[in-house]
C-alpha cells in the first residue's frame, strides 16, 4: 500500500530521496526484492 505522498503523485523513482530512502518498499511504490539462491553446479555433481 502506497502511503508516501511523493510516490502517490509521481512515483518513488522521481523523488529526490529515492537512492537513500529506507522505506521505499514499506510506504512507497517499490516492490521488495526476493533473494534467489543459485545452485552451485559443482556441488550437485559431487556424490
Amino acid at each position: 500500500m502506497t502511503l508516501c505522498p511523493i510516490a502517490l503523485a509521481v512515483g518513488c523513482e522521481k523523488c529526490l530521496m529515492f537512492k537513500i530512502c529506507p522505506v521505499k518498499t514499506v510506504i512507497g511504490d517499490q516492490k521488495k526484492l526476493k533473494v534467489v539462491e543459485k545452485k552451485d553446479p559443482q556441488k550437485s555433481e559431487e556424490k
